[in-house]
């Protein structure tokens, strides 16, 4: 029944020569790997102005300047993330940068940073999402929690079906709402063109600069700060390069290009038409800024109620970005030993299924936890991200420098300012919301990086105790007898070669040895059929699940035939 229930959710299973059709042309990569840089334009203005209003209306006339700096940043990173694909087209980001280029544990953090960040990114979206949906619909708020764990369940079940199939699910959402919020901003800048600046007080900067006290410059940094996470995401197209195809450098930075200019035109355009028209945050209301900015544009008709829904949507389909890039980067932390195997493997349908279902724990978990608030999650979210940002762009900076290519003067300076600017932003998030839940992250990244610390030393200990050495200083085992009745050569053996070719075609060993011990049941009805299973014992009991418990499984499933018995060979570790 569970195998039933499985296969109508997820699909059958794919054989691995079909990975190569699983890679992704740019048109369906940018809605994959950019939804959630594209979809921060819906709160990231509101991140400025709630930092600037904080001591009243004073300040508001630096959210466009704010917004300039930002997009001057967003352009250094881009260029920085350009060189960091062509330099690391196999993916992974800061954490193969530092990994290569400066040390492990740097290359640690900067692993359990964007572990966290994909995590928060599906909590940010998915409760962003739920804000836009009941901005339009307020009956709902009371849902809000059950609302945001449905969608991360339904987020989950589709990308366990295979990277192109979601692809495809995702993209025309979110093309509709990227033309959406074009022609929210080519309508309303016709209206503040033609209806005049109706918004902040933008004169006076002078008079202004005069009043400032240091609350007020830590104010304008703390606006900035969190209008940076209209950057978030930016890394992902470098983390999951192996999924684009042929020429995949290329058309990742292709990708690349596209999403850094559309996510400037769009957050320019939103930040400017807020402040025209003079929106500030309503959270009494829960009406979010867009949505103020829809409801003046569009009026209260149908199309903005169309545009809220596609709104929700592409937020809701940003947490995909971390369903792209999270199991890509775990599975590589895995293969170098800092994370359970398990993550490596790519399940039935060619994605790492394992790394998919944790992740969908982990962000359904936050949001329990934080109640679905999106100011809530935000604080802890923009740390992480630009903590990896520098580190790659330290590791970049580094490999350039000691690089023979001629005219590195230009990368240099540009990956140098990139670095200064994201570390002063890491900095400044980090102070200003470091009692709003930033200081979480403090004690979350120390503590993922010693969880990959203790992994690796298992599977080092673990590497030397089963290394084969000479037999001459190996410990005999006891004798014992092994008897196979055979009656000779006969289709046994033919079946033995065909279970053998069923094995290298997928990636799981438990059903096709199933099936083939069926079958040889079926062949043998008078024999006992054994199964003999090697498998170590773990000193400590949290060894045990860093590794694939094939024997359990197998007892599992065997017990409920008649003739076939398995039995476990233990060979016990020492540490």
């Amino acid at each position: 029944m569970a195998s039933l229930v499985k296969r109508l959710l997820i699909g059958k299973p794919m054989e691995t020569h079909r990975l190569s059709h699983e890679k992704l042309p740019k048109w369906k990569a940018l809605p994959v790997f950019s939804s959630d840089a594209l979809s921060s334009v819906a709160y990231a203005t509101e991140e400025v102005l709630l930092a600037l209003i904080l001591v009243g209306a004073s300040l508001l006339h630096f959210t466009l300047p704010i917004a300039a700096a930002i997009i001057i940043l967003l352009i250094i990173v881009t260029l920085s993330y350009r060189q960091i694909i062509h330099a690391f087209p196999n993916g992974g980001g800061a954490y193969v940068v530092a990994r290569d280029h400066i040390n492990e544990k740097t290359s640690l953090v900067a692993g359990a940073s964007l572990m966290i960040d994909y995590i928060l990114t599906v909590a940010v979206s998915i409760s962003s999402g739920v804000a836009a949906l009941t901005s339009a619909f307020p009956n709902l708020l009371d849902y809000k929690i059950q609302i945001a764990v449905g969608f991360i369940i339904i987020l989950m079940i589709l990308n366990l079906r295979g990277i192109t199939e979601s692809a495809t699910i995702f993209a025309f959402p979110t093309y509709i709402f990227m033309g959406l919020v074009l022609v929210l901003v080519l309508v309303g800048g016709f209206k503040l063109y033609t209806g005049g600046w109706q918004g902040y007080d933008a004169q006076n900067y002078a008079e202004a600069g005069k009043a400032m006290s240091w609350y007020s410059i830590f104010l304008i940094l703390r606006a900035f700060s969190g209008g940076c996470s209209a950057m978030t995401g930016v890394e992902a197209i470098s983390n999951g390069v192996p999924s684009f195809r042929e020429k995949s450098e290329k058309n990742a930075v292709i990708t690349l290009l596209w999403m850094s200019a559309l996510l400037a035109i769009m957050f320019a355009g939103i930040t400017v038409l807020t402040a025209g028209f003079g929106i500030l945050p309503d959270e009494v209301h829960h009406k979010t800024v867009i949505s103020q900015i829809a409801s003046i544009v569009f009026g209260h008709g149908m199309f903005f109620y169309v545009f809220q829904i596609f709104t929700m949507l592409i937020l809701f389909f940003a947490a995909n970005t971390a369903f792209a890039g999270f199991p890509q980067l775990t599975s590589i932390l895995a293969r170098d030993g800092f994370l359970p195997r398990s993550l490596a493997a790519r399940g039935d349908r060619l994605v790492f299924s394992n790394g998919i279902l944790v992740l969908s724990v982990m962000a359904m978990i936050l949001i329990i936890i934080f109640k679905g608030s999106t100011h809530a999650l935000i604080p802890l979210y923009a740390v992480g991200v630009f903590l990896s940002f520098t580190i790659g762009q330290i590791g970049l900076f580094r490999k350039i420098l000691h690089s023979n290519e001629k005219k590195k003067t230009v990368r240099l300076l540009t990956t140098g300012l990139g670095t200064f600017i994201t570390g002063t932003v890491a900095i400044v998030t980090l102070i200003a919301k470091f009692e709003h839940g930033a200081w979480i992250i403090c004690i979350a990244i120390p503590f993922f990086v010693i969880i990959f610390q203790k992994i690796h030393t298992h599977y080092v200990s673990l590497g030397k105790q089963l290394k084969l050495v000479s037999t001459a200083t190996t410990t005999a085992p006891k004798a014992s007898l092994v008897i196979i009745p055979i009656s000779g050569v006969s289709k046994t053996v033919d079946h033995s070669i065909a279970y053998a070719k069923t094995i290298s075609k997928y990636r799981t060993i438990i059903g096709p040895t199933i099936d083939y011990l069926i079958q040889l049941e079926k062949e043998n009805p008078d024999k006992f059929i054994t199964v003999l299973v090697p498998q170590f014992i773990c000193k400590k009991w949290w060894h045990q699940l860093l590794h694939n418990q094939t024997a359990i499984f197998m007892r599992f499933f065997m017990i409920l035939r008649q003739d076939i018995v398995i039995s476990t060979l233990p060979f016990h570790l020492k540490e």
